[in-house]
């Protein structure tokens, strides 16, 4: 058995990171990856979708040349070089990753890791065998895989997930999408713009169920105009084949039973966590029903020495959650301080076109908490920048508090929805009043430059 300071489970957006500062630092360090380097946002998250999201822009904005005064032919969409893209960026990303963990001094271990105890991990070795480790610090960064919801009759389809419909080489001629969450409403807009015919069927009775109405409604709006079906209220009763190689579902809607028929299925139900093969009652960590690792705000588990960061403890499944998860446990094991995750801002940018960037509080969440607010919104075809490169869908909304004028939170739907979101993240966490914002001067004409009337739409109502 190989006795270590520490062996890092996942080399995700927190385990890499993190290994390879404990490395740096002295620490005896193996960093145990069953998959490929990088985890679920550089192979099958972040980096492939918004790759493929950028190739859908460009085919979109190709089709509406004329309506920028330019002529062009025919689009056409090509999905072995879109995937190819896809890949080569992937594939970059990963080799980098990969460079800087053994640049670090990380001992990387392909395989599949496991308790045996406390402080004990086997790893059946992708190459063959097993190798057993020991070390006093452990930390689980297993993060999830795609969820495949129980439906009836769906194993008796082919139907995609998150993961292999990036890996299609043809356009869909229907796109049927179970979910219109966030990779649902992602994916159902990318691949329209491929050229498929795509419906969304939604369960809950909004897109987006975690987001105010408005902003669902406006979202909702975007996707009827780019030609998506979406079918809210609609619980799938089951699913088989068609005739023509398709799928054929049957859903309920409003009580009543409608037919649906597609060529492709995307199951877009979430996602599950990794930790069902981690054997953790050998080492006594506990968690929840849903299999996610219980912490507290320092990201310690009930066994001390044992840590969980990313997705795999619950709370914003995000990458940058997960990188900040890796900057808390680098300050508290390797600088002696005592960091947590208690009151940080989760920012988050949904990408469709236009973007949705998100951070702080939703009007409804501040009404539940009991905040005395004011309200804030203009839509998008009020700001200049916007209407000159036409593309003036949207809107912009803010929450402030009533009592002391800072800014609680903001959904930014529009052109750069996520960078414009930003900048006000920057305010909130400076504790910038909103009439800051509101009266400073920012260079015309730019995005920017809406938080002037944004802010002044506070003060009419």
């Amino acid at each position: 058995m190989d006795i270590l300071d520490a062996i890092v489970i996942g080399s995700g957006q927190s385990g890499g990171p993190l290994a390879i500062a404990m490395a740096r630092a002295g620490w005896k360090t193996a960093l145990i990856e069953e998959k490929h380097v990088g985890g679920t946002c550089i192979n099958e998250g972040c980096t492939p979708t918004k790759t493929m999201v950028a190739s859908a822009k460009v085919a979109y904005l190709a089709r509406r040349a004329e309506d920028f005064g330019i002529q062009a032919g025919p689009v056409q969409v090509n999905m072995l070089q879109v995937r190819q893209r896809k890949r080569d960026i992937v594939e970059s990303f990963r080799i980098g990753n990969e460079t800087r963990i053994k640049a670090g001094g990380v001992d990387l271990v392909m395989g599949r890791a496991r308790f045996t105890g406390a402080k004990t991990i086997e790893v059946s070795l992708n190459s063959g065998g097993i190798r057993l480790l020991m070390a006093e610090k452990i930390l689980i960064n297993t993060g999830g895989r795609p969820y495949i919801q129980t439906l009836d009759g769906l194993e008796s389809v082919r139907y995609l997930d998150s993961t292999s419909i990036m890996e299609l080489d043809v356009i869909p001629s229907h796109l049927v999408i179970l979910g219109g969450g966030y990779v649902g409403t992602e994916f159902g807009q990318m691949f329209r713009r491929f050229g498929s015919r795509v419906t969304i069927l939604q369960k809950a009775t909004q897109l987006l169920a975690d987001e105010d109405q408005d902003i669902s409604d406006a979202v909702a709006q975007i996707l009827g105009e780019d030609g998506i079906d979406i079918w809210l209220g609609a619980e799938t009763q089951r699913v088989d084949r068609d005739g023509n190689g398709g799928v054929r579902l049957v859903v309920n809607t409003a009580g009543k039973e409608r037919i649906l028929t597609g060529s492709h299925l995307l199951v877009s139900a979430g996602r599950r966590l990794n930790t069902d093969q981690l054997n953790l009652p050998a080492a006594g960590v506990e968690t929840d029903s849903r299999g996610f690792i219980l912490v507290n705000s320092r990201l310690e588990t009930n066994v001390a020495g044992i840590y969980a960061l990313g997705d795999v403890k619950g709370g914003p499944a995000f990458t940058h959650i997960s990188y900040d998860d890796y900057r808390i446990l680098k300050a508290n094991l390797l600088e002696g301080r005592n960091n947590s995750m208690e009151g940080r801002l989760v920012p988050y940018t949904l990408f469709t076109d236009p973007q949705l960037g998100r951070v702080g509080l939703t009007e409804r969440q501040a009404r539940e908490q009991g905040f005395k607010i004011r309200v804030g919104s203009i839509p998008m075809n009020y700001v200049a920048r916007a209407l000159e490169m036409d593309q003036a869908r949207g809107m912009m909304k803010v929450v402030v508090d009533a009592n002391t004028n800072q800014i609680l939170g903001c959904a930014i739907l529009g052109l750069e929805g996520g960078e414009i979101m930003a900048m006000i993240e920057i305010a909130i966490l400076g504790k910038v009043p909103y009439t800051t914002l509101r009266d400073s001067i920012f260079a015309h004409p730019t995005l920017a430059e809406s938080l002037n009337n944004l802010f002044a739409s506070v003060d009419e109502n």
